[in-house]
């Protein structure tokens, strides 16, 4: 059998590559991923890391404000680059939640550092307000007045008109606004803070009068308010609060005049200079419940949720007195001469006190 021929040298054959081109190739893709690479990172730290172009300030965040709407904020400001940048990193990588709040921010904080900043509620400067019981209007008016973290947006505006913008029919603000310790954004306006305290104390009042005692001689909820602020200036023991709740529907009930002195002291305003005497008990103011019958017009303090309640469902006590022991608390009587009796004890007591810081002295 023949043998088969040697291909020829000139026979067709594929192309060798030229030296290299694999290579560079590469080289190429490897240095345009790198130019990639660098530029997104500059694209990055200029969107997220860059110094904000500012001094140290104060940013106020209002309730229901959004990321979105602080982001576009921060751009027309020109205060950030690549707000698109901005936005993905907080939706990957920051609460959703954007706190209220006011919050200091530093000078060269970058967005990124800024973002998780105010995703930290707790990062807030905020304003203490404290309002103690049984403290009037004017006295909460003042304290709010008088603090440098409250925006100022009431001067000028009287009580009628501020009661006015509260939405409410009384014109007379004492006794609206619930006591307690509230937190508030550094910034606050006084408008806010006292809406806050007025819806709360509408909603107290509200849900005590729904759950009331039966047959008070309370004709609204306003009237049990103004009872309200009469018990929280008569005790401070919380206890004594239903005992003396009781004492003054006693009284209503059979038409006897309550003649209790914290009512004087409301009516007689500023004239009132730490002591009361017998004048003012017969001088007639429309507050002063020894020469009026029944309530008074309006409150004469700010009660407390404790002293609403106790209004509302006093004890079963029938006493229809009470005077201090002078040792703390009080001594409550059924009838007129008892009450004496409790009377000449309390002065009896007072004689030995003051004896005692003589000798002492």
């Amino acid at each position: 059998m023949p043998k088969p021929k040697p291909k020829s040298a000139t026979s067709p054959r594929s192309p060798a590559k030229a030296p290299h081109q694999g290579w560079r190739l590469g080289t190429g893709l490897f240095l345009a991923c790198c130019l990639a690479f660098l530029l997104a990172g500059g694209l990055v730290w200029q969107s997220l890391y860059r110094p904000m172009p500012n001094s140290a300030q104060v940013l106020r965040i209002p309730e229901g404000y959004t990321y979105s709407a602080l982001i576009r904020d921060l751009d027309q400001r020109e205060q950030i680059r690549y707000p698109l940048i901005v936005k993905l990193y907080q939706r990957w990588f920051v609460s959703d939640s954007l706190k209220a709040g006011v919050y200091q921010v530093e000078a060269g904080m970058s967005v990124r550092a800024l973002l998780h900043h105010l995703s930290d509620g707790s990062m807030a400067q905020m304003v203490r307000v404290t309002v103690i019981e049984g403290t009037t209007f004017k006295q909460l008016r003042d304290r709010l007045a008088a603090d440098e973290g409250v925006t100022q947006t009431l001067q000028g505006v009287s009580a009628a008109e501020l009661m006015a913008r509260l939405g409410s029919d009384s014109t007379h603000p004492e006794g609206w606004f619930a006591p307690e310790t509230y937190y508030f954004a550094q910034g606050e306006t006084d408008f806010n803070i006292l809406k806050h305290l007025y819806q709360k104390q509408q909603a107290i009042l509200q849900q005590e009068w729904r759950n009331r005692a039966a047959d008070l001689p309370y004709k609204t909820a306003y009237e049990a308010l103004i009872m309200a602020s009469i018990v929280e200036k008569e005790t401070g023991v919380a206890d004594e609060r239903f005992d003396v709740s009781a004492v003054f529907r006693n009284r209503l009930k059979v038409g006897m005049r309550l003649q209790t002195d914290p009512t004087v002291i409301y009516g007689m305003g500023d004239a009132y200079q730490g002591n009361i005497r017998k004048v003012d008990l017969q001088t007639p103011t429309p507050y002063n419940t020894y020469t009026i019958n029944g309530l008074p017009p309006t409150p004469i303090a700010l009660p407390s949720q404790a002293s609403i309640h106790a209004t509302l469902h006093p004890s079963e006590s029938d006493a229809f007195y009470f005077v201090a022991t002078g040792t703390g608390g009080h001594q409550f009587s059924r009838t007129y001469a008892e009450h004496q009796a409790a009377v000449a004890a309390y002065l009896k007591v007072l004689r030995s006190q003051r004896a005692a810081q003589t000798g002492a002295n």
